[in-house]
């Protein structure tokens, strides 16, 4: 027996825009606040590495997501520092996680999630490739959404992660040895590769790297009912027919505060880049658009960023690429 109802994952690269659309989901009925997943991503990828047996990943991610609705309907777990996007205060309705630490709890828990069918929100970092013990898991409980974005807008965040994150102990994630040294999982395959490039050009390399993996994982789930696949650009020009998407998958709607949620998040769009501005986000390398500028100039201001930070010429040309192939399948008529 299990007692989790429906459980929505917001999935993609480092900067591809989780943390715009994961708010906007939790607006809507029944769904929780944001919950960064890392166990489960833990788990996920010990089981692709074939470090846990099947049935342990499997039990593993069903007692956790079991643990984790049963913790937050009672009131626990929960994080109330105030700037942080997982915060209580800012969800919509933030008392609703204030009540729930004065009332009744522990018996009286499950009774309540068959009631009210409260809806996991999590967000996790690149799981789609590592997503098959998911699925199998959690079968149609599972609605699994992946946000793809434009490389240029995901690299100045990837760059500063390889300057900040590796070999720090702040970056609490898997990694394994090679030739002595501690590698991030995600480098599996073209560990030399990494080794010799400066900052720069690994994050190149990883987007190239994922978005490969991604790609090939992409096309064997594409038709599943619980997978949705949004691309960024469109989204945040063009919302409703993913929004649409989602509340069906979810068997939700809105609440009263979701279009509150959307203005705050400046959706829609007139022009891809205008970001809201949060510390977050500035620490992660944002910066607000240019007023006097179209869309391509953005891109060529990112391309610079690249060249301002001596990525090789290899690097160039596969970012150029990448760039070039997003373009032609995801942003037809936007620029």
């Amino acid at each position: 027996k299990t007692l989790i109802n429906k459980l929505v994952i917001v999935d993609g690269q480092p900067g591809c825009g989780k943390t715009m659309l994961s708010p906007i989901i939790s607006s809507f009925k029944r769904v929780e606040l944001i919950s960064y997943a890392f166990e489960v991503e833990f788990i996920s990828r010990l089981y692709k590495f074939k470090k846990i047996s099947k049935d342990a990943a499997e039990s593993m991610i069903k007692m956790l997501t079991d643990q984790k609705i049963y913790q937050t309907m009672m009131g626990r777990d929960v994080n109330f520092r105030i700037q942080d996007i997982s915060s209580i205060f800012n969800y919509h309705n933030p008392d609703k996680y204030l009540k729930r630490i004065y009332d009744k709890g522990d018996e009286t828990i499950p009774n309540k999630i068959k009631i009210n069918k409260p809806i996991l929100n999590f967000t996790t970092h690149d799981m789609l490739y590592y997503s098959d013990i998911l699925f199998e898991s959690l079968n149609n409980k599972l609605f699994f959404i992946e946000v793809v974005r434009h490389p240029l807008y995901m690299l100045n965040q990837q760059t500063l992660n390889m300057e900040r994150l590796i070999n720090n102990p702040r970056d609490i994630q898997l990694s394994f040895r090679f030739n002595n040294k501690d590698i991030p999982y995600f480098v599996k395959g073209w560990e030399q590769d990494f080794l010799s490039s400066n900052d720069v050009d690994k994050a190149i390399l990883t987007i190239y790297n994922l978005s490969k993996k991604n790609s090939i994982k992409r096309k064997k789930i594409k038709s599943k009912k619980n997978y949705l696949l949004i691309p960024f650009e469109d989204f945040v020009t063009n919302p409703n027919i993913y929004i649409n998407k989602i509340l069906k998958g979810l068997s939700t709607s809105f609440s009263k505060n979701t279009k509150k949620i959307l203005k705050q998040q400046k959706i829609p769009r007139k022009k891809i880049s205008d970001s809201i501005s949060l510390d977050i986000y500035k620490r992660c390398g944002w910066k607000p658009s240019k007023t006097n500028i179209n869309e391509i100039d953005e891109l060529k201001l990112r391309r610079d960023f690249a060249l301002k930070n001596k990525a090789s010429d290899k690097a160039m040309n596969i970012l150029d690429k990448l760039s070039k192939d997003y373009e032609k399948e995801y942003m037809k008529n936007k620029l």
